[in-house]
């Protein structure tokens, strides 16, 4: 039987050869006493990289994003985020639950809260009004597919933000995805704000692990949280020695997946009962509707899984696809003759 060809998500990535290697080999201490070098040297990379004085390795995304939040905030603070903002929609109520914070949510033009669209969300000074201290943006945005958010949209909101006495995170889990699309290093991206998480365990191929990076005072209270949160790893040099191939190895083979995107978008828009806008194909993500009439999203992911194809469901009618580096562009073009076939 042929391996399946898993488009779900590049979180199904398996590390290189290098990786396992780089695992095998690190040197490693008690992180939790700040003694493991493989982790330091992986903080320090990833601060560079953004930009930024420090970096905290984290187990997750999500915890980064949570760790991120509660550092930025006090119990009783509004925060701002787009509607369909990773942070509000997939981090199981962490914003509430770890931070007792408020979102307000605003929804977005393709993911991206404009600096109007903003301002329209900030209110006064009132006795009724939680204070709002913190904006959360997320480039590139998960569910507006991969959408990368234009850089003078962001550096114009943040600059709002910033007058009006708001901190600003950016969930930049796949940064280095819209760094590619912009033609621009992801420091730029990461300058138009105060604290960024990037993860390593997506597009770049690393088994585990994201580093959330700002300010060295930042980072020392982020550390705290971090340890509240269950997250003070031991010897974890040995997953993040992964972390530093990936970002010594896989940042620019992302424009691949992009390129692989594109071929599966233009493609998918020529079957019958499929609808895709290959226009809106910025990264590795596809956003593709289902108009046959009886059959669902949930119905086509099950027909194609029992062919081997495994794509998620995103709705009622829309199937995700992901490109990523298991995945190659032989594997896309089978994929495509399979769902030609499941679609008759």
């Amino acid at each position: 039987m042929e391996r399946p060809i898993d488009l779900r998500s590049d979180t199904v990535t398996t590390p290189t050869e290098a990786m396992r290697r780089a695992m095998a080999a690190a040197e490693v201490g008690d992180d939790v006493y700040q003694e493991d070098p493989t982790v330091r040297r992986l903080e320090a990379m990833a601060a560079e990289k953004m930009g930024k004085e420090a970096g905290l390795f984290v187990p997750s995304g999500t915890m980064g994003n949570a760790v991120a939040v509660m550092t930025h905030t006090r119990r009783g603070d509004e925060v701002i985020l787009e509607a369909e903002s990773h942070i509000y929609y997939y981090e199981v109520a962490g914003i509430a639950v770890l931070s007792g914070a408020l979102p307000r949510t605003v929804p977005g033009v393709r993911g991206a809260i404009t600096p109007e669209l903003l301002e329209s969300a900030l209110r006064g000074p009132n006795i009724h009004y939680p204070p709002t201290t913190l904006l959360c943006m997320e480039n590139t945005h998960n569910r507006a597919g991969g959408a990368v958010i234009p850089l003078e949209t962001m550096r114009a909101t943040s600059d709002l933000a910033h007058r009006r006495g708001l901190a600003v995170h950016l969930d930049g889990a796949r940064i280095f995805n819209a760094a590619i699309a912009l033609g621009v290093p992801a420091a730029a991206i990461a300058a138009t704000a105060d604290s960024v998480m990037f993860c390593l365990s997506k597009g770049l191929g690393a088994p585990v692990g994201s580093v959330l990076t700002g300010t060295r005072a930042f980072i020392e209270r982020a550390r705290k949280n971090r340890k509240m949160l269950g997250g003070g790893m031991r010897q974890a040099g040995v997953i993040a020695a992964a972390g530093i191939v990936a970002l010594e190895t896989m940042v620019d083979r992302l424009q691949e997946d992009h390129e692989n995107a594109r071929y599966l978008a233009e493609n998918l828009a020529e079957i019958p009962g499929l609808v895709v806008d290959p226009a809106t194909v910025q990264t590795n993500m596809v956003m593709c509707d289902v108009v046959k009439p009886g059959l669902s999203a949930e119905e086509l992911s099950r027909r194609l899984r029992e062919r081997q194809v495994l794509v998620n469901a995103n709705g009622p009618s829309r199937l995700r696809f992901v490109t990523h580096k298991d995945v190659s562009r032989a594997d896309i073009a089978r994929a495509l003759e399979i769902i030609k076939d499941v679609m008759v």
